[in-house]
């Protein structure tokens, strides 16, 4: 059973969220798990997606990284009609996964093991986003100022 979430009240009284309320409506049409997948974060700024993917081969998968946006397709080549089939039980239908990336995520190199396809991806953030020191000029606050010599004191 599914039930829709109208967003539109929220999006009429709200400015600059479009884009956080088409990813709640993505993720809410979304329903379908194939192929089933695993995200593992490797380290502090390293991630990796795993997809389960038996029954394709790496030139029937194609993985596209666009700003904020990776797609995984995979579409099964055509039997060479070698064998007939008694049982089918190893799904070989199309499918496209869309993920949806955070700021300055990098997808890496993709890997094909055992029926599963990993992509690394990784945490880069620019030198002028990170943040830095900044030293503090002036005099310290220990250090004496003197007033100006007033001549007539001096000479009484």
């Amino acid at each position: 059973m599914r039930t829709n979430f109208d967003f539109a009240p929220y999006r009429r009284s709200t400015v600059g969220f479009d884009r956080l309320f088409n990813l709640l409506e993505t993720g809410a049409r979304e329903h379908d798990g194939y192929p089933p997948f695993d995200i593992v974060k490797d380290g502090e700024d390293s991630y990796r997606i795993t997809l389960a993917v038996a029954g394709l081969n790496p030139s029937d998968i194609e993985v596209v990284a666009q700003q904020n946006l990776l797609t995984v397709t995979g579409k099964r080549a055509e039997d060479d009609g070698r064998g007939e089939y008694l049982h089918r039980g190893i799904a070989a239908r199309a499918f496209e996964r869309r993920f949806q990336l955070a700021d300055f995520i990098e997808a890496g190199d993709a890997r094909f093991e055992n029926g599963l396809l990993s992509i690394a991806l990784k945490r880069v953030v620019p030198e002028a986003m990170k943040p830095r020191k900044i030293a503090i000029g002036g005099q310290a606050a220990n250090d004496r100022i003197e007033a100006p010599k007033d001549e007539a004191r001096e000479a009484a």
